[in-house]
């Protein structure tokens, strides 16, 4: 069943994903009638083609420059046009849909200012490599100690927001480089509402993951670094 909100809108970073890109769309538009933006990050393939063609809006980033900028562009897409609330979901399908009711729910309610769709809370099928899974619960267990809350899910790119929260992801003082638990934990020292949500997932397949090979040493030495940086910043420092 689809459903109907004003002043919402659905945001997509994107890289190389013309094979998927038009299937997530539909997906989306399946269970819910929001306007949709699909950021390409300097794609090479038929993403933008592919993603305007299935009846999202594209903006076109001039070369890639990483998950977190792409994310934040179209953050500032959506406070340029004044949406009240957005949702952000990855292009390659691994995020269900039919969950976003259930995430949104909280953040129209007011009840938190933002949601984040954890694979954890319930038990299900997602199955994370061996050393990403380590890095999860490792920065979930420091998140959770910080913010004071059960955070079982730190790296989750599904998440509903109100304009709050895009606010800040649209600022100088968001992580572009890796935006997990280090977000967390400034969302929660800027006094920022969150919640997780149950929200099953699928592995992304045939791609490599950004967390593979050595990048996962390199992953964890910068999202130390942000955390450290985070903590010995003044508390509620760019409050919202």
């Amino acid at each position: 069943m689809s459903y109907e909100l004003h002043n919402f809108i659905v945001i997509i970073p994107a890289y190389n994903e013309a094979e998927r890109i038009a299937s997530t769309i539909a997906g989306i538009r399946k269970f819910c009638n929001a306007d949709i933006i699909v950021v390409s990050d300097g794609s090479t393939d038929n993403t933008v083609n592919e993603a305007s063609e299935a009846g999202a809006t594209v903006v076109e980033l001039p070369f890639n420059l990483g998950y977190g900028a792409a994310l934040q562009t179209g953050y500032k897409y959506a406070l340029t046009k004044d949406y009240e609330f957005a949702v952000q979901m990855d292009a390659d399908g691994q995020h269900d849909p039919s969950a976003i009711q259930s995430l949104i729910e909280p953040v129209l309610k007011d009840e938190v200012d933002i949601t984040i769709g954890s694979r954890f809370l319930r038990r299900g099928n997602y199955k994370a490599p061996f050393i990403r899974r380590i890095g999860m619960f490792f920065f979930a267990f420091i998140a959770s100690i910080f913010t004071g809350k059960r955070v079982t899910d730190p790296t989750s790119g599904f998440q509903a927001l109100n304009s709050k929260v895009m606010k800040f992801y649209a600022s100088d003082a968001y992580p572009v480089d890796y935006p997990d638990a280090d977000v967390i934990i400034m969302l929660h020292r800027r006094g920022i509402k969150f919640s997780e949500v149950p929200a099953a997932m699928k592995r992304s397949v045939g791609k490599v993951s950004m967390h593979s090979g050595l990048k996962p040493f390199y992953y964890t030495f910068k999202m130390l670094l942000s955390i450290l940086v985070t903590l010995l910043r003044g508390r509620g420092e760019g409050r919202v």
